[in-house]
């Protein structure tokens, strides 16, 4: 029986999570996730992981292995880093067995992830940093229109006449929305519109790692975006593609979820390697 340790620093949040790995299989223990908001992510990285042994009841030297994701590869009390595209990966079959293909979009970028039913990746394909299919972008536009990110989906499900973004760069289609609203198109037609514009992207995405059935789960900080699942989903009939794509209510650890999983596969091999050269 050990237990490991996953942190994954985003550009939004610090995620940290605890498993315990045993014959029986991994066992989810604790779990944090604090937006980073100007603050330090080394900082909230230290908390997350004290956070999460207090959880557990556990000290710091029953860690077997700590192991960092995304920007997290300067965490100084990590045992080991792993590429964040893996992570989401194992993260997802772990959240999902049934998904085929991860779409984990973050606050900088998007990525759709074609993964078989280990989590290996077998493709994939990213947007750029500038992007308009960011949460970021997403944010910001909802804090021009007034809107708490939380009514985004709902606001977004409502609308009538979704007016469409057409620019790709993120702020161009800041530009686009400022000039909806002097038209007066109405703030849940805005959104939908931003929500299909990003749709159809992620689904381009999707199509162009070579998937063609199956579940694509979402993952990262936009995972829980009803509104954007619901865009994608229509965009995925509108194209015809033969994915079902759905979030899990723990979409947003998908990456932490991975680097523990990762963590502890690593720990074994090494173990293991230690005792054939002491053999």
């Amino acid at each position: 029986m050990i237990h490991t340790i996953g942190i994954d620093i985003g550009s939004g949040a610090v995620k940290s999570v605890l498993f315990r790995n045993g014959d029986a299989g991994p066992e989810w223990v604790a779990r944090r996730c604090e937006r980073i908001r100007s603050r330090d992510p080394m900082t909230l990285a230290r908390e997350g992981f004290e956070g999460v042994l207090a959880d557990a009841g556990l000290a710091e030297g029953d860690i077997a292995y700590t192991a960092t994701t995304g920007e997290g590869e300067n965490v100084k009390f990590a045992t080991g880093h792993f590429y964040s595209m893996t992570t989401h990966a194992r993260g997802g079959i772990y959240l999902d067995p049934n998904a085929r293909a991860v779409v984990d979009i973050g606050a900088l970028n998007g990525r759709a992830i074609y993964v078989d039913e280990r989590g290996k990746v077998l493709s994939y394909k990213m947007t750029s940093q500038c992007a308009s299919g960011s949460g970021q972008f997403l944010e910001n536009i909802a804090r021009y229109l007034g809107v708490a990110v939380e009514e985004i989906g709902p606001l977004s499900q409502g609308s009538r006449e979704p007016e469409k973004v057409s620019s790709i760069c993120a702020v161009l289609a800041e530009t686009d929305v400022i000039n909806m609203v002097s038209r007066g198109i109405a703030t849940p037609d805005i959104l939908k519109g931003i929500h299909l514009s990003m749709a159809s992207r992620i689904v381009k995405l999707l199509k162009i790692t070579g998937i063609k059935s199956g579940v694509a789960l979402l993952t990262g900080g936009l995972a829980l975006d009803s509104g954007l699942l619901a865009a994608i989903q229509e965009e995925m009939v509108n194209e015809k593609v033969g994915v079902t794509a759905r979030s899990h209510p723990d979409s947003i650890y998908a990456g932490a979820i991975g680097a523990a999983l990762w963590g502890a596969f690593r720990h074994e091999r090494l173990a293991e390697l230690q005792e054939q050269v002491a053999a």
